[in-house]
């Protein structure tokens, strides 16, 4: 019997989307002590990998028209999501998983360069973030099937016994990967939308477009400033199942954002709740009190990969590590009281009117 699914998207995880683009739900909010709008902000809108995305553009004047450019923003999408999806079984990765050899594999350049990303940031993480763990994703259901269960203990090793990315071998040269045993099954949904974020903000910067704010799913990269002439504003959500109230509200200038939480999507079996972050290390989701990590990166796709490896690691050790490597992050960690939170020296500046914020800079 299937257990209740307690979440809304169905591509990848959807606890992953936890970021509320306030240009609009904070407009009142801001208003007060904004300058007047000088010029026009476009809004686009779609589906895409399972959730939605949208760009935000503030400009005079556009350099294409608003059809040329919604068909663009569909077209790139829709390459990323036939190269990287799990789902459709005519993609580029379904036909890699679906191979049952040890062959050298062809694969395209931007499949490449995300998994040359997705490694560099497994290495990092000592295998927190790893990307082979698609037979542990469909084990526990939260893969294409979504067929909740917990599994037994000879599964997990079996599974375990497929995933590793010292397992994935990769010659960028050529263009191709080399799996080390044909049942390795590999899941982007930690990085792709990471990834088609920065596909569509590269997009706009060719077209010379300097005011923007791309999100999908929650992972967001903005640039310039909003059609109030001040950064774009962003909320971090509450990590709450059930609520969607805003924690803090972060301004986000020439940068990306993303959010990985286990709050969002779970299943419950017997009074335990599982959350689909699970640890490529042991086999089952995570069980810690980190309850969310917000990663700032010049790179959407970076910061993608690296809220989830942070998530794995757990409070302490997560922390640690994005202070080792002098990133932006945010992480709120839930104890008997409630939550509680701190940030890496470098988030600070981020934070809006936060002169009250009771976080912990460490």
């Amino acid at each position: 019997m299937k257990i209740p699914f307690h979440a809304g998207l169905s591509e990848s995880p959807p606890g992953r989307s936890l970021l509320l683009v306030t240009c609009w739900l904070f407009g009142c909010l801001l208003s007060s002590c904004a300058p007047e709008r000088s010029e026009e902000l476009h809004e686009f809108t779609g589906l895409t990998m399972g959730t939605s995305w949208s760009v935000l553009v503030h400009a005079a004047q556009l350099p294409l028209t608003r059809p040329r450019l919604q068909s663009q923003f569909n077209t790139i999408l829709n390459r990323v999501n036939t190269e990287m999806s799990t789902y459709l079984p005519e993609s580029e990765l379904s036909r890699i998983n679906g191979s049952d050899g040890t062959d050298w594999l062809t694969v395209s350049t931007s499949l490449m360069h995300m998994l040359q990303a997705a490694q560099d940031i497994s290495r990092l993480t000592q295998g927190a973030f790893d990307v082979t763990l698609g037979p542990l994703v469909n084990l526990w259901g939260f893969g294409p099937e979504q067929d909740f269960a917990v599994p037994g203990e000879e599964h997990i090793d079996a599974a375990l016994r497929l995933v590793g990315y010292e397992r994935l071998h990769l010659d960028p040269a050529a263009s191709a990967l080399k799996k080390a045993n044909g049942g390795i099954q590999i899941d982007l949904s930690a990085i792709a939308k990471g990834n088609g974020v920065d596909e569509i903000a590269d997009f706009l910067e060719r077209l010379k477009l300097d005011n923007y704010l791309v999100e999908i799913g929650g992972e967001i990269r903005a640039r310039g400033v909003n059609d109030k002439n001040i950064p774009w504003q962003i909320g971090i959500e509450q990590p709450v199942a059930g609520q969607h109230g805003v924690r803090k509200i972060i301004k986000l200038e020439n940068m990306a954002m993303a959010t990985s939480g286990d709050y969002r999507n779970y299943f419950e079996k017997d009074g335990v709740r599982y959350s689909h972050t699970i640890d490529p290390r042991t086999g089952r989701p995570v069980s810690h009190r980190l309850a969310s990590v917000t990663v700032l990166h010049p790179s959407a796709m970076l910061a993608d990969a690296w809220a989830t490896g942070l998530l794995v690691l757990g409070p302490e050790r997560g922390f640690n590590l994005a202070r080792q490597n002098e990133l932006d992050a945010y992480f709120i960690i839930q104890d008997d009281e409630g939550f509680k939170e701190k940030f890496t020296p470098g988030f600070k500046p981020y934070f809006v009117n936060d002169n009250n914020n009771q976080a912990s800079q460490l």
